[in-house]
């Protein structure tokens, strides 16, 4: 594509994705399927170009306003993914001058709010917890995530499907912490790979896949992901279960549900059982009441901890959605708590990066349900077998209460889960 004519199609991309009418990522997918003409090259080249915009929103809305032309322009030149030369050939005299006046404004001379590009309510709590880590924080929020990918275990072993995507020419490397995963050193289309179709690999960042050992599903058990949402962590913890016992997926949404079918199909799992409630208190939640062994609730939250993926949820959500979300989250995880038995297994996860999110919610449902005693994250990993357990968790007398990812430290999204034994 004529170099004019792309940096057209991102101001335009832009224009849409600054409306903040709908998720970033849906709306650069429907501007996909309106212009199926576009190469992989211009894909990549638009989306990036629209979530650098939107990682660096607050800078370049102050840059902006010294340069000429429409502002989703001025914003795409600013954040255009791609080589300087190429882009200055679709650019006036004017615009090149703007740019590198742009270019060569050093960080250290912006404002604070300039260089860590967050709204106001959300960076006082994130420096509350990280001191002098929030700036290694902001710095990884405003990069791009790698690619994870979770082997199913159930019919393939992590080392053969490393060799299988290696001889197609995709290089990829063990994770870290979690046992299933690979993190590829590239964003291949993954859909033409077979290791894709017959289901041996999924896309699921490294912290989901922690979620899902910390469950610890045994073979045979009765077991429930309350919100299921696409079935990611529900994939993982049916093969953990060898395909034996019964799993239900529970969710609010029949449409996210819809999304499991076809990964259900590829993963050749049979113990999952997706099922649509229509709230918490459903009657098919009700019927299973004190029958089941162990249950996740990852519960609907702010999103915070995925940055790296979705930038434009910084920019959509706000300090009032985090307080009614936390209402909300506290009254699915006690409902949840109500389908154990004794001895079963709880685990509440959120992708927030926030303690009203996270370890409030987790302390105030200890201090109002007895019959559950939490269960240190840092030793059910140990147990596990999973090396660094204690560099993954946080909070309590012996600091590995939680389980506490963040993407500058794990190179994981951002995520947090407690775990309760029923007694």
């Amino acid at each position: 594509m004529h170099p004019k004519a792309l940096l057209d199609a991102c101001a335009e991309l832009v224009k849409l994705t600054l409306k903040f009418d709908h998720p970033a990522d849906a709306v650069v997918s429907r501007y996909f399927r309106d212009n199926r003409s576009l190469g992989p090259r211009e894909r990549a080249t638009l989306a990036e170009t629209v979530y650098t915009v939107l990682r660096k929103k607050l800078l370049f809305d102050h840059l902006s306003p010294s340069g000429s032309g429409p502002k989703e322009r001025r914003m795409a030149i600013l954040g255009f993914h791609g080589p300087r030369d190429f882009l200055k050939s679709a650019l006036t005299d004017q615009e090149k001058s703007w740019l590198d006046q742009c270019d060569s404004i050093k960080p250290a001379d912006l404002l604070e709010r300039h260089r860590h590009n967050l709204p106001e309510w959300l960076v006082q709590p994130l420096k509350d917890q990280l001191g002098s880590g929030f700036g290694p924080l902001v710095e990884s929020l405003n990069q791009s995530a790698p690619l994870d990918l979770r082997v199913n275990t159930l019919n393939d072993k992590r080392a053969d499907v490393q060799k299988e995507l290696k001889l197609a020419g995709v290089a990829s490397e063990p994770t870290p912490y979690s046992p299933w995963g690979l993190r590829l050193d590239s964003k291949p289309a993954l859909t033409k790979f077979d290791a894709f179709a017959r289901g041996a690999v999924e896309v699921q960042d490294e912290g989901s896949q922690l979620l899902a050992l910390l469950l610890d599903a045994k073979r045979g058990e009765m077991v429930v992901d309350f919100c299921a949402g696409a079935g990611g962590k529900t994939l993982a913890i049916g093969a953990s279960m060898r395909n034996t016992g019964r799993l239900y997926a529970f969710d609010t949404s029949a449409h996210r549900l819809d999304a499991l079918k076809p990964r259900l199909a590829r993963s050749k799992l049979s113990n999952v059982h997706p099922a649509a409630i229509a709230h918490e208190r459903d009657d098919r939640v009700k019927r299973l009441a004190g029958k089941i062994d162990r249950v996740i609730v990852d519960a609907p939250c702010s999103g915070l901890g995925t940055l790296r993926r979705n930038p434009d949820l910084k920019w959509r959500q706000s300090l009032q959605g985090v307080q009614e979300m936390a209402v909300k989250q506290a009254a699915i995880l006690q409902s949840a708590s109500r389908l154990l038995k004794p001895g079963g297994r709880l685990v509440y996860a959120t992708c927030s990066l926030l303690p009203q999110e996270n370890e409030e919610i987790a302390l105030a449902f200890t201090q109002a349900n007895r019959e559950f005693s939490p269960l240190p994250a840092a030793e059910v990993l140990s147990n596990l077998k999973i090396e660094g357990a204690a560099g993954l968790c946080s909070g309590g007398v012996g600091g590995g209460d939680f389980l506490r990812l963040w993407p500058h430290r794990h190179r994981t999204d951002g995520f947090f889960a407690a775990i309760w034994t029923k007694n």
